[in-house]
């Protein structure tokens, strides 16, 4: 099943098995966390004419529960046209609350238009206060290049 928009020269639609060496390359391409990386778990968006694989997302669970909203990347000759927003109101449409997600503190005030704010601490599932240390050690030791790793909540 696909989802047409016939204001934007892409559709959304499932993953399929066939697309998963393109979304790991994608995935590599835009430097994101390449793992746990399962294709039935991606939408993609592709093109109208030429079905080209542009962009994709995914519903990421992990073993606290908790549900995360990863792999958002998008082709570069397609960003800033509304792919990467379209992926994520699909995720978001298609997913439970609470939904997670992380990014570099650069990227905060895009998911901010979506209604994802910043937690910290307690609020935090185990998963996340896990990987909030871990990017804290990465970051005294000088490997984060300056940025801040920030995890959002949707409720």
């Amino acid at each position: 099943m696909t989802e047409n928009l016939p204001e934007r020269p892409f559709y959304l639609a499932p993953a399929l098995e066939t697309d998963f060496p393109t979304i790991k390359a994608l995935i590599q391409a835009t430097r994101i966390n390449p793992m746990s990386l399962d294709w039935r778990r991606f939408r993609v968006a592709k093109t109208i004419e030429g079905d080209e694989l542009i962009g994709c997302g995914q519903l990421k669970p992990h073993g606290d529960g908790s549900v995360e909203l990863a792999s958002i990347a998008v082709v570069s000759a397609w960003r800033r046209k509304g792919v990467a927003s379209a992926i994520i109101e699909k995720l978001m449409a298609e997913g439970p609350r609470p939904l997670y997600l992380t990014c570099v503190s650069d990227n905060g005030p895009f998911y901010e238009k979506f209604g994802f704010y910043i937690v910290t601490g307690a609020e935090l599932p185990k998963y996340f206060n896990r990987l909030r240390k871990i990017a804290g050690l990465f970051s005294a030791l000088g490997m984060m290049q300056g940025k801040k790793m920030l995890i959002m909540r949707l409720d």
